[in-house]
């Protein structure tokens, strides 16, 4: 079949060589000159013949609302887009009424695979009405791993992405518990090396995982990860899967606890932490560190401080 790809970043690119290799066209647009196949979104258009799929892999929020709204004057009755970004769900209904309205289908989908769903296939989560699936079922399959998993209809539009947020909110569970097991065996005067205790899990245990290679890899390239700086940013999937679990009233302590570990990668000198060495120093007289890095011993001010009755 043939597909028009909106956007050939390290995904999008990777995307196309792969739906390619398995025998489909693929047109694709990038404003990148010297990714694109066509130099515009009209030109994407007209290249295609009718019913035409247009794939949009570009950054979720304003730049995939600018090419949603382009395309709504650009397609024709019976053509269908497919939102393959990290769009919030929430956004998908919105963009499946505005090109209804014009007899354009809509498809939200949810992908996974990195730089590495070239070779290996990237696992998809696709929402919306199974006639407009079916004329994206060829890409679909082209895309997917090999095998029998790896690809589903999570159901109705909004229904891929909510699927790939909740995957990526378990994803920050997965590496935050990973993350704080490598830093407790580092502290651990007995442990000898930590990277081999990673290496061999990697076999015969109940936490073997691709997260759990990938752990290996980056410790056989830096063993004590001493070149990175202890700083981790969020995509924005996290928090939205804490808001969605608070609008459904679903306890998620785990992954918003991992969710807030990144916010606290973030302070080089804690505010929270100050607040909590002073109380320490003033009910027990524990000893702070200065700002300029001294310590202050016990005797510091509050600690002699007399604590309420019953406190």
């Amino acid at each position: 079949m043939e597909l028009g790809l909106v956007g050939l970043g390290k995904m999008g690119g990777n995307m196309r060589e792969r739906i390619r290799r398995a025998g489909h066209t693929v047109v694709g647009y990038d404003r990148n000159p010297d990714l694109a196949d066509v130099h515009s979104l009209e030109e994407l258009v007209d290249s295609l013949k009718a019913p035409r799929v247009v794939w949009v892999m570009v950054p979720a929020g304003g730049p995939t609302q600018a090419t949603v709204d382009a395309l709504a004057e650009l397609l024709s009755p019976g053509d269908v887009v497919v939102d393959g970004g990290n769009s919030r769900w929430t956004d998908d209904e919105k963009h499946a009424e505005q090109l209804a309205a014009r007899g354009i289908g809509f498809v939200d989908c949810g992908v996974s695979g990195g730089v590495w769903g070239l070779e290996n296939g990237y696992a998809l989560m696709y929402g919306g009405e199974a006639e407009h699936v079916a004329k994206v079922q060829p890409v679909f399959d082209a895309l997917k791993p090999e095998g029998e998993f790896g690809s589903v209809h999570a159901g109705k539009v909004g229904a891929g992405h909510f699927a790939k947020m909740v995957h990526n909110g378990i994803e920050y569970a997965m590496m935050q518990a990973f993350a704080e097991g490598w830093e407790l065996l580092e502290a651990a005067e007995a442990v000898t090396d930590v990277r081999e205790i990673f290496r061999s899990w990697r076999e015969g245990t109940v936490i073997r995982s691709w997260l759990l290679d990938l752990a290996v890899r980056a410790l056989d390239d830096d063993e004590h990860l001493g070149a990175l700086r202890g700083y981790a940013a969020d995509s924005g999937e996290g928090r939205w899967t804490v808001e969605a679990a608070i609008d459904h009233a679903v306890p998620l302590p785990a992954i918003t606890a991992s969710l807030f570990a990144r916010f606290s990668s973030r302070q080089d000198d804690s505010p929270q932490m100050k607040m909590i060495a002073a109380l320490r120093n003033q009910f027990g007289g524990h000893a702070v560190t200065a700002a300029a890095g001294g310590e202050k011993g016990a005797d510091a001010p509050g600690a002699d401080v007399t604590p309420p009755a019953g406190g």
